[in-house]
């Protein structure tokens, strides 16, 4: 289930680098969400011997892993969260979209990858 996890993760970094390269700011930004969501994921089952929750509250599902994060981590983790509601919803997808510019992508991009390395360390398969 580990493997499992990390793979669909792995995957998802793939295709936000090649949404990130063709232009698609905000659907790179989504795509990192679900990257994310899923390397947790893995954590989760490594740490727990279950399946994880069905959520996508990245905080809420580090704190139910047994994740120790830094303050900065959480709010890293609940900003990228956001990426999964404001890339959604009609009523909040426009000023998203506005937002998630080149350089704004490019940086939350390199800090998703950050994190991601930095969790997939802590995972024993």
């Amino acid at each position: 289930m580990i493997k499992y996890w990390i793979s669909l993760a792995e995957k998802d970094i793939e295709v936000m680098d090649s949404l990130l390269k063709a232009g698609h700011y905000p659907y790179s930004l989504f795509v990192g969400h679900l990257a994310t969501e899923k390397i947790l994921k893995a954590y989760y089952v490594s740490q727990k011997g279950k399946q994880p929750p069905f959520i996508h509250d990245l905080v809420r599902l580090a704190i139910e892993s047994g994740l120790k994060l830094s303050d900065e981590k959480k709010i890293f983790l609940d900003a990228v969260s956001q990426f999964n509601i404001e890339a959604r919803y009609p009523d909040i997808k426009l000023s998203f979209y506005k937002r998630a510019d080149k350089k704004f992508t490019e940086e939350y991009i390199n800090k998703i990858k950050e994190f991601y390395q930095w969790l997939r360390l802590k995972i024993q398969l």
